[in-house]
């Protein structure tokens, strides 16, 4: 295509889900209301784990750490989600749409590292007890919380940097509701077999490799698990990581299924569809899952929750 001669695209506009004004607006409602409960309930968790020093163990720095990530991570999609909920204009422009796919793969990257970083602590805490103060002291626990975001950053940087050099002529309606890779790729009037290859070879490296790390920790702590003699240990064992095990499902069933696959596969209906379970419905789970099932969370936000009371109630007093 002969690109001198067409006119350079300087913004997008998304598409989004294209409906009647109150099946939008019914859809608005749901993912505002799924948005601000993972906010609440990520924040929750984080606070809870400053304020009780019985949670600052490697496990629940990982949780904080994992916590503050999703924060971000929907915060990155879910505004313009909303957006093209309300109108069906909504634009951003190129400069804006690339800065968005890098920090949203960015993100992506990071919580793939750090959930397989999870599992290994899980393992370790299982498999060999009397070696995991010194195998995940809180000095290899930082380090490790600090590769899993510095990781994630570097590993979608080269694909960015190349998407930054195509050109843009039209047309300019992103059929999504953010800059994922398919439909950018769509848009562009150069050619872009080398950024598509690289970026399914990069997505592909990082998700399955963190996934069979995680699997693979996952099946020696089942094996570990099985080999003990007592039902009541058993599952006492296993419900120290069946919350992580739930999360680590429902994220990686839905990325490999939309970014695992050749490029020429990608369905532009089902991978919004999709990335409603990634970008807005995981970063809900995890704190509902965390709170709910984990009797450490529970017990530390009963205890943080008394103590708010007491101090109000000696505030009350000398008022």
């Amino acid at each position: 295509m002969n690109v001198a001669n067409q006119t350079r695209v300087t913004e997008f506009i998304f598409l989004g889900f294209s409906g009647v004004l109150y099946l939008r607006l019914a859809l608005f409602a749901m993912f505002l209301t799924v948005y601000l409960l993972s906010i609440m309930g990520n924040t929750l968790i984080i606070f809870i784990i400053l304020m009780d020093s019985t949670l600052q163990t490697p496990m629940y720095i990982f949780l904080g750490n994992l916590s503050f990530l999703e924060i971000w991570y929907t915060t990155a999609t879910v505004p313009k989600l909303l957006a093209t909920c309300l109108s069906q204009v909504v634009t951003i422009s190129v400069s804006g749409c690339i800065t968005q796919y890098y920090f949203f793969f960015s993100m992506g990257a990071t919580e793939c590292i750090l959930l397989a970083v999870m599992a290994y602590d899980r393992y370790v805490a299982i498999c060999s007890p009397l070696r995991y103060a010194f195998l995940m002291s809180l000095q290899v626990c930082l380090q490790f919380s600090a590769g899993s975001w510095i990781g994630g950053f570097i590993a979608p940087l080269l694909p960015t940097i190349l998407i930054s050099y195509l050109n843009f002529c039209g047309p300019q309606k992103i059929n999504h509701f953010f800059c994922d890779s398919d439909p950018i790729f769509k848009l562009s009037c150069s050619d872009t077999f080398l950024v598509e290859a690289l970026g399914y070879t990069c997505s592909s490296v990082v998700i399955l490799s963190s996934f069979l790390l995680t699997m693979s920790s996952y099946g020696n702590i089942v094996v570990t698990i099985i080999k003990l003699s007592s039902r009541e240990a058993r599952k006492k064992t296993f419900s120290t990581c069946a919350s992580h095990l739930t999360v680590v499902t429902i994220y990686y069933g839905t990325i490999i299924f939309a970014y695992v696959r050749p490029p020429a596969k990608y369905n532009f209906t089902m991978g919004k569809v999709i990335s409603v379970f990634y970008c807005v419905v995981t970063p809900l789970v995890n704190p509902l899952v965390y709170t709910l099932r984990n009797k450490d969370v529970k017990k530390a936000f009963r205890k943080v929750l008394a103590q708010k009371r007491l101090l109000l109630g000696r505030h009350m007093q000398n008022i």
